[in-house]
């Protein structure tokens, strides 16, 4: 006979079974409260883009000024996608803050292009190499030892020598056509390759091969500020669909053939196969040095290798003329333009250098309107504009907004150096801004609403290099020379974006002597 359950059976069934699906339901309902506390911010709000190429066909080619129109319309962290990358433009100095200060560890490291693999050594130099033991060693070696006071101290009579050889240079030429932005690139690269192999080539040696490194230079920015597709769809970079990465290689193979030539005759040397040229002995050899480094360092956990060394000379080489030679040609435009400037610039000078005496390092410090001309300068057009992109090594919430891991972040230092909230008159060329009492501004990187060179960790490691050439140079040719337009021409002020920010137009301008004997120019 077939049995069926008792009630007391079905009873203690139907209980279990509501036990369960409530225990189901409230684990359910509790995990999701988890994800919902634990859910990450959206991204930054931005335009809308097309299937794969994202907002490539609407980019603005100045980025910079392309980005501060976005930066109006979404607010100051917007997001946009470079076809399948993502990039995050800040445009503000409390955001920047956050990046720069209080999560920079995790901004640290660097969203190194496809073609800087080809040119950087692997990207083993200062600029590109990740953050990390590597890094820290290379910052030392080229901070401290290098590019630090006492270095720069000592290697003084390098750049005076060089300074009056351009002065004697540009009194030849006087009331002809000199291209200033040139004539600052060959000094300064002068100045930077004699204090690191002043001692191993010859001057014509030397000369002809900062000729060729100009050269090389100029292509290797240009090359770096166009956006390259292997960049913005990493799957098609073994394609080299613009031929980007097979131009890079050629530059770097030239570059590679020069430091050959310097390195070699350093080890002549060495081996008391040739002799250091005369008179060069009394400057610090930084090639010396880190050659040496290479084989103190060989056992070292992070060892200094050829291939830091050769990256470094690249850092040096391309990193310090283009930007500083820019700021020279940009502030002789800007006092060209405002001649009451020029006129305050060089009365200063009178007063402190004097018609009957040359400008020495000694008297920089003393040259306070000088200096707000420069800080201005470097407000209106940062060397770069939107500094070296960042690269979070995490996802991290910023502004509130979430920047993913492996995005590349831009700081458009260009644009908050003229938010109207924080510049009265931001277009406006006014060195008055950086002589008011109250005014500190310096590139220390620690005030966010002017941080010409960056900040944090990876800012600039040149810093005190460039502000001695710079003004050292500015002073010499402003207080030596008056500089005028060629005849019949106009000035044009305007900018050419780039990884180094640029004039448009070359400035081309007539030098005239006004120091009170011929042989101040000699």
């Amino acid at each position: 006979m077939e049995k069926f359950p008792r009630i007391s059976d079905l009873v203690s069934l139907e209980s279990l079974l509501t036990a369960t699906l409530a225990t189901v339901s409230i684990v359910y309902y509790l995990n999701l409260l988890r994800r919902w506390k634990h859910r990450r911010p959206p991204l930054p709000p931005g335009p809308r883009g097309l299937p794969l190429l994202g907002n490539l066909p609407f980019l603005d080619p100045e980025l910079h000024s392309g980005f501060a129109q976005l930066a109006r319309i979404y607010g100051p962290i917007l997001s946009i996608r470079l076809g399948t990358k993502l990039a995050v433009v800040v445009t503000s100095p409390s955001l920047a803050k956050e990046i720069l200060r209080d999560h920079d560890i995790v901004f640290a490291n660097r969203d190194v292009p496809a073609s800087v693999l080809v040119l950087g050594y692997g990207g083993r130099d200062i600029v590109w190499t990740p953050y990390g033991p590597e890094w820290r060693m290379l910052r030392k070696v080229c901070v401290r030892e290098m590019l630090g006071n006492a270095s720069l101290d000592a290697v003084y009579g390098l750049r005076r020598r060089e300074m009056r050889g351009t002065v004697a240079d540009v009194y030849s030429k006087a009331g002809s056509r000199v291209t200033v932005g040139e004539r600052a690139f060959f000094m300064i690269m002068n100045v930077i390759t004699g204090m690191l192999w002043g001692g191993t080539l010859k001057a014509e040696e030397r000369s002809s091969i900062g000729s060729k490194f100009r050269q090389v230079v100029g292509e290797i920015t240009e090359l770096l500020g166009k956006p390259d597709v292997s960049d913005l769809f990493p799957g098609l970079a073994r394609f080299d669909v613009q031929r980007v990465q097979r131009r890079m290689k050629a530059l770097f193979l030239k570059f590679d053939r020069l430091f050959d030539t310097i390195i070699y005759q350093k080890l002549k040397m060495d081996k008391g196969e040739v002799e250091e040229v005369e008179g060069e002995k009394e400057r610090i050899d930084f090639l010396q040095f880190m050659l040496n480094l290479i084989k103190e360092e060989e056992d070292s956990k992070t060892p200094f290798t050829m291939d830091h060394l050769r990256a470094l000379l690249m850092d040096m080489v391309v990193g310090g003329t283009d930007t500083a030679s820019n700021t020279i040609e940009w502030a002789i435009a800007h006092m060209m333009d405002k001649l009451e400037v020029m006129k305050k610039v060089q009365d200063e000078l009178e007063r402190v250098v004097g018609r009957d005496n040359i400008v020495e390092e000694s008297h920089i410090s003393k040259l306070h309107y000088l200096d707000a001309v420069v800080k201005e300068v470097l407000r209106l057009h940062p060397a770069l504009p939107l500094l070296v992109p960042h690269c979070p090594s995490q996802s991290c919430t910023i502004g509130g907004y979430t920047i993913p891991e492996g995005a590349r972040v831009f700081l458009n230092v260009w644009a908050i150096h003229r938010d109207p909230s924080i510049w009265p008159n931001p277009s406006k060329f006014d060195p008055e801004r950086f002589t008011q009492p109250k005014a500190k501004w310096d590139y220390s990187g620690n005030d966010f609403h002017y941080f010409p060179f960056g900040s944090g960790r990876r800012i600039c490691a040149g810093i005190a290099m460039a502000e001695r050439m710079v003004m050292y140079a500015l002073a010499s040719l402003v207080h030596s020379f008056d500089w005028t337009l060629p005849p019949g021409e106009k000035l044009d002020l305007s900018e050419k974006f780039g990884i180094v920010l640029k004039k448009a137009t070359p400035l081309v301008a007539v030098p005239t002597p006004r120091l009170s004997n011929s042989e101040l120019y000699q």
